[in-house]
């Protein structure tokens, strides 16, 4: 789902072929080089206190990212406020939303004890953030159906319509919503 990354490499070869002015290259916009109509959303995470678990997060953002045009998960910059902050607990994974798009995702162990995976446990959690709720019991299909579909269930992929509610969310918000 990543068309917005094909067309800034369109555009890279575009302008690096463009004609030179002045010594200096000029991009003709065309109607094919004109931006999507739909804004993405940069939404930065913080895995400081992520422990063990920061790297599975990175792949659960990076689900995400695949899987989304209106939205994309970033780690934040050094010193940055973060969107999304993650910390590791003892307990369960649990996530406090503050609003689409961020929040507080409680990264817990006792579900890896139970042997629950670490990349669906991301990935579900960073789809509250992203405005989905918990959808129990359900099947391993649905990555909102989180631990109801069992510990041996190690489909990490939002379906289709898990996907199609985030962005339908993030399409509808406010543009001033999320700077």
């Amino acid at each position: 789902m990543r068309i917005r990354t094909l067309a800034g490499a369109v555009a890279a070869v575009f302008v690096l072929s463009s004609p030179v002015v002045g010594g200096q290259a000029v991009a003709v916009r065309t109607a094919d080089s004109a931006a999507p109509s739909g804004e993405t959303r940069v939404l930065t995470y913080d895995t400081g206190r992520a422990g063990e678990f920061a790297s599975a997060v990175d792949r659960g953002a990076a689900i995400w990212n695949d899987s989304l045009d209106a939205v994309e998960l970033r780690p934040a910059a050094a010193g940055e406020a973060a969107d999304i902050r993650i910390v590791v607990v003892d307990g369960w994974p649990r996530t406090v939303p503050g609003g689409l798009g961020s929040g507080t995702v409680y990264f817990g162990r006792a579900a890896v004890a139970e042997g629950h995976s670490t990349v669906r446990i991301a990935a579900h959690e960073l789809g509250h953030v992203l405005g989905l709720p918990d959808r129990k019991p359900g099947p391993c299909s649905e990555l909102m159906s989180g631990a109801s579909a069992g510990p041996s269930c190690r489909s990490t992929l939002p379906n289709a319509a898990e996907r199609a509610e985030v962005e339908e969310k993030f399409e509808r918000a406010p543009a001033g919503l999320f700077m």
